[in-house]
């Protein structure tokens, strides 16, 4: 929790175009709120969902994608809402994570749209309505997490890996604040984040990973723009920025900034941060896909708040109060999403004997914290496996028909 998960969304999903990783999330979810459970909801989990909104009517390729993930279960998750009303749509109005309807709503009626989500652009014609959904304190649920490993007498050991060698097992050297220490190990496991293609090289393992940076800001909502009852809102649909005239022109006639004039994508997200009594609101727009080395300088572009703030503003136009005024207490951050081409996650054996991963989360790793370390912790000790295990390990390439099919489908990247 001290670099890019530190920078975490904070959001969880079951929504995923290929059951293998549904059936992931729906486990980590499933451990998160049983960490909820036991701890009083210290980690503030909330089930309002992910709501997926369109100005299209069609949303073929959308239901196509939900049916490939759910499977044989879509027909009785999948509910469609096309009036005025409809008691069978539950309603989002409390945080409970406890008791909220499973599955996805549709819904396709401008009034029922209006009712339930007031502050989206009128033009909206369908919302696809995640329900397994939500947000939770990734800060709590990491220290939840290195609280229960000290009550087990783990010891926590934090500094810079600078060579690993093989050496009746594998011998760890690092630079510490007090200096350079040695730890020898029977195993190793790589979760190093942005970080893991390096700590592989050191033991001779090429992983099939890179970064890109993607970036957020999050600030005080002083004008009371979002709702505070608002799901994790997402803006499928490409869209030109909401320059001026004026502005559209000017970087127009500036190579360097002519792309921000141009189409850009979509799946732009906003929520509310900090509960239904916060004020606090993020924004994120994960468009960036340049490959690049992850380094702990991270490359912030300083136009990034202005060009999400004008684009989160068209589906939710109250936020453009804020244009030219964000206030000065914003706070503008990023991280690395770790990724594979078809951006699933590495877990399992990494190579040599005794050494393992779990990297690769990309934007979900938050989310899919707790079943990546069950798994992980399953295939060290030899334990039975859940049927995704050798999906998500190197074993996947070998299944030309699988990579077929992940290359063909939607990365989920958000």
């Amino acid at each position: 929790m001290a670099f890019t998960s530190a920078q975490s969304g904070e959001n969880y999903r079951n929504w995923w175009p290929h059951p293998a990783m549904v059936a992931f999330t729906n486990r980590s979810i499933d451990l998160l709120e049983e960490i909820a459970k036991d701890s009083n909801n210290r980690i503030n989990m909330n089930r309002r969902g992910y709501a997926l909104a369109t100005r299209d009517s069609n949303i073929d390729p959308l239901l196509s994608q939900l049916h490939d993930g759910l499977g044989d279960q879509a027909d009785a998750l999948i509910r469609f809402h096309t009036g005025d009303t409809a008691d069978s749509y539950a309603r989002f109005d409390k945080p409970d994570w406890d008791g909220v309807p499973d599955g996805v709503d549709i819904v396709q009626n401008k009034t029922l749209i209006k009712d339930r989500f007031p502050g989206y652009d009128p033009d909206i014609q369908s919302i696809i309505h995640i329900r397994r959904g939500g947000d939770i304190s990734g800060q709590q649920l990491g220290m939840y997490m290195l609280e229960y490993l000290k009550s087990v007498g783990v010891t926590r050991l934090t500094g810079d890996v600078k060579a690993i060698s093989r050496q009746n097992g594998y011998t760890v050297e690092l630079e510490t604040s007090d200096g350079m220490q040695t730890v020898q190990a029977d195993v190793l496991v790589n979760a190093a984040g942005p970080f893991a293609s390096q700590i592989a090289k050191m033991i001779g393992v090429e992983l099939p990973v890179y970064n890109t940076f993607q970036q957020k800001i999050a600030f005080e909502d002083r004008e009371g723009a979002i709702p505070r009852t608002l799901p994790f809102s997402i803006d499928l649909d490409g869209q030109h920025i909401d320059w001026s005239d004026e502005e559209r022109e000017m970087l127009l006639e500036t190579p360097e900034f002519a792309w921000l004039a141009q189409d850009m994508p979509g799946s732009i997200h906003c929520r509310p941060d900090g509960g239904d009594n916060g004020k606090w609101v993020k924004l994120g727009w994960a468009y960036n896909e340049k490959p690049e080395i992850a380094s702990t300088e991270l490359p912030l572009d300083d136009n990034f708040p202005d060009i999400v703030l004008r684009g989160a503003a068209r589906l939710n136009p109250a936020l453009k109060v804020y244009y030219g005024q964000l206030p000065r207490s914003m706070h503008h951050y990023g991280g690395w999403y770790t990724m594979t081409e078809e951006n699933w996650p590495l877990i399992g054996a990494m190579g040599p004997p005794g050494a393992f991963m779990n990297c690769a989360m990309s934007g979900f790793g938050t989310m899919a914290a707790c079943a990546s370390g069950e798994l992980c912790a399953a295939i060290v000790a030899d334990a039975e496996l859940p049927d995704y295990a050798t999906e998500f390990s190197l074993d996947r390439y070998k299944d030309e028909d699988l990579m077929s099919t992940l290359k063909a489908a939607n990365k989920g990247v958000l």
